[in-house]
């Protein structure tokens, strides 16, 4: 939804099938030892030169380099506990096989690389090599790969993927996290030959912690997981227990492993009191899992017992704020817009609303999300933190082009990001799995087994597709799109399309089903999703929003844009372009291009007397009134016309055309208009699409009845309001958006 998709795009279609022939010419050596093998030397110095030469190119800082990230053929996770599987050597793997049953050992002989995919050189005990590409791997900013993977590494592959390469070369592809098992030196796994000694401290619980925590005080927060929990083994008493629990929990906290921390937080210390450091851990795992009241009650033991601790008072408010926020859709909304304009990505710590919805079943849709009570047209209901949300900067070349070559889908933007991002905090917190796995998959067949080895199974390919059915491109800020879209309002509105690079999964919102004719809308602040009813709606209405914005075009071009998600919108405007003649279409067209010639977008309209006769000859092509069918040609000449009737002076005409814009988006407004009964309001009485341009039209009728119907002006201005917070997601920036003196 409003991602740029590029997947008819001439030049990345080209990518499309010469990636398709590449896999296909691949395929043809299935089940076959490879022909020729470099030598070990060989392959490890072409690695090493390859390295070196992206280390000099500084590749990842290149701003002007579009990324291609293949999505490959799916294949299932190994579901298979790895004592049942049967160790296999380098020599016997055979091309495009994913060898079932079985688990390759290997050991890492350069450091790692890292462009889509974490690489490197591993060997097994035989000596003999081979290129891994580990995909989705976790991304240590400070420490880079060797945190990760670094020369000496052990690691052990799940059923691992032999593959031609790219470039021509052998490798293995791993694409699922739990695939991959990294094996700690001491893991008795470990050939003796690879193992390391216990290092520069004693083989005890005490000489663990401290090689722990020397590992921990340089932000090696892996390694000092795996020395703790060494620590563990030697352990003799509850209390020295405790403390390499406590110490790990922090470790976990760091690598955000918040479900591991509030195990190791769960086992009982020997003391009554309870110890100050494992509450404070307990609450930040909690909070970072946006559970705000279990939060909140471990703060306030933590307050009884340790009063002289300054930092709970300020975490307690900071939890006790989110609380309020989700009981009550409460929001600081001209704070959350500075925070989203200054934080890089814009990921705001507030949480999850979720006013009078429930989701139940929607028919031939599924599931869908429909209102408890009667709501207005503006009410708040829903705002939304993203579960993962991968920010891309407006106007940058930093891009990545996703390439599916089974749903031959493209995608320019930060999908390929948001896909790691999801499958690595599902894969540390396997508690939140339900909330992403729950979500509609399509056809697509999962497996059936969803933990192996005390581990969660992270089926990527499943996550792919519930991102690719459920993603949202979104701006930093909806009142910045907002603005830009009012700019461009008029007779030359091509009808921009909303394609943006940033996205994210927002799992409430994704029940939210398709219609042209939608009654509510999203807008987003950083990465805040608020939905709003465009409509006065009662109890037990089904929400849509669209998925794609409708344009006045024909039925199988509409329907066309839908393909993606399987189904075919049924709305009354989908209906109506199905039964209107294609000679319509091509009228309005015609008649569209004949307005041009009278507009100019400086001076506005040049002959509004004939381009009055164009509008009327558009609606004529017509037959149901707007207040069933909203008008999509429509309202960018009216509104043109308005601005031209503004601009001289004539503002009864302003008025009238103003008023015929909103009413061919199915308005239906009673009063207003001129000439006008003394003393009756205007007032709609139904509210009909709710597009940006719905903002301007009020505005400008609230200057122009400023003028010659005083009375009248601020019942404008505040439908104005309404129509920007449903736009914009709030009202509290408008007044300085629109110049609008405060009373």
């Amino acid at each position: 939804m409003d991602t740029h998709d590029v997947s008819d795009v001439p030049q990345y279609l080209e990518v499309l099938l010469k990636q398709k022939r590449r896999l296909q010419n691949a395929k043809s050596q299935q089940g076959k030892h490879p022909r020729t093998r470099k030598t070990r030397d060989e392959v490890i110095e072409q690695f090493n030169i390859k390295l070196m030469m992206n280390v000099m190119r500084g590749v990842s800082h290149d701003d002007n380099t579009i990324k291609s990230s293949f999505i490959p053929p799916a294949y299932l996770p190994c579901h298979n506990p790895f004592d049942l599987l049967t160790k296999i050597l380098i020599k016997d793997l055979l091309l495009e096989t994913h060898h079932r049953g079985t688990y390759l050992l290997l050991r890492s002989v350069t450091g790692a690389d890292r462009i889509n995919a974490l690489m490197a050189i591993m060997e097994d005990e035989y000596q003999d090599v081979i290129m891994i590409q580990l995909y989705h791997q976790r991304n240590d900013n400070e420490h880079g790969e060797e945190e990760i993977l670094r020369e000496g590494s052990v690691l052990a592959i799940k059923e691992p993927y032999f593959k031609l390469m790219s470039d021509g070369n052998y490798g293995l592809r791993a694409d699922h996290l739990s695939d991959i098992i990294f094996l700690s030196a001491y893991d008795e796994r470990v050939p003796k030959s690879w193992q390391q000694s216990g290092g520069q401290h004693d083989d005890t619980a005490v000489g663990w912690k401290i090689a722990g925590n020397n590992y921990f005080n340089v932000s090696k927060y892996h390694a000092a997981i795996q020395s703790y929990t060494k620590g563990l083994t030697f352990s003799s008493t509850e209390d020295e227990a405790d403390v390499l629990r406590r110490n790990r929990s922090l470790a976990f906290i760091k690598t955000k492993q918040f479900d591991a921390a509030l195990r190791d937080l769960e086992y009982p210390s020997s003391t009554i009191k309870p110890v100050e450091k494992a509450l404070y851990r307990r609450a930040q795992a909690l909070y970072s899992l946006r559970k705000y009241p279990e939060c909140c009650e471990v703060l306030k033991i933590l307050r009884i017992e340790y009063p002289n601790n300054t930092e709970v008072e300020h975490e307690f408010n900071r939890a006790a704020d989110r609380i309020k926020e989700l009981e009550t859709g409460t929001y600081p909304f001209k704070k959350l817009h500075r925070q989203a304009l200054k934080l890089q990505p814009p990921q705001l710590d507030h949480a999850t609303y979720v006013g009078p919805l429930r989701i139940k079943g929607s028919g031939s849709r599924g599931r869908g999300l429909f209102t408890t009570e009667a709501v207005r047209a503006g009410d708040l209901l829903l705002c939304e933190k993203a579960f993962a949300y991968a920010f891309a900067e407006e106007g940058s070349n930093n891009v990545a082009l996703l390439i599916n070559v089974e749903t031959d889908s493209m995608t320019m933007g930060a999908q390929a990001e948001l896909l790691q991002l999801i499958v690595q905090k599902l894969y540390r917190n396997p508690s939140l799995a339900p909330i992403i796995n729950n979500l509609h998959h399509g056809s697509y067949k999962p497996a059936n087994v969803s933990e192996i080895d005390g581990g969660l199974v992270v089926d990527t390919f499943l996550i792919e597709r519930i991102i690719s059915l459920n993603c949202f491109g979104c701006p930093r800020l909806s009142q910045k799109s907002h603005l830009q879209s009012q700019l461009r309002a008029g007779i030359y509105d091509k009808q921009t399309k909303n394609e943006h690079h940033s996205c994210g999964v927002w799992p409430i919102a994704s029940y939210i089903n398709h219609s042209c004719f939608s009654n509510a809308r999203r807008a987003f602040i950083g990465d805040i999703m608020t939905v709003r009813a465009t409509q006065d709606l009662a109890a037990d209405t089904e929400i849509t929003f669209w998925y794609k914005s409708p344009a006045d075009e024909s039925y199988a071009e509409r329907q066309k844009g839908f393909g993606h998600w399987g189904f075919k919108c049924d709305c009354i405007m989908c209906q109506d372009t199905q039964s209107t003649n294609q000679s319509a279409f091509s009228e309005r067209s015609k008649l569209r291009a004949k307005g041009l010639k009278y507009y100019d977008p400086i001076r506005g309209i040049t002959d509004t007397t004939k381009f009055e006769i164009i509008v009327q000859k558009m609606e004529d092509t017509y037959t149901r009134p707007a207040s069933e069918v909203p008008r999509l040609s429509m309202w960018d000449p009216l509104l043109a016309l308005a601005k031209s009737y503004m601009g001289n002076g004539q503002l009864v005409e302003a008025i009238n055309s103003a008023l015929k814009a909103l009413e061919s988006l199915g308005h239906v407004i009673e009063g207003g208009s001129m000439p006008r009964a003394s003393g009756k309001p205007v007032l709609i009485k139904k509210w009909g699409l709710m597009h940006n341009c719905i903002v301007d039209c009020w505005m400008l009728l609230s200057n122009a009845y400023a003028l010659v119907a005083l009375e009248l002006k601020d019942i404008a201005e505040q439908y104005a309001r309404i129509s920007y917070k449903i736009c914009v997601g709030e009202d509290e920036t408008f007044n300085e958006t629109y110049k609008v003196p405060k009373p």
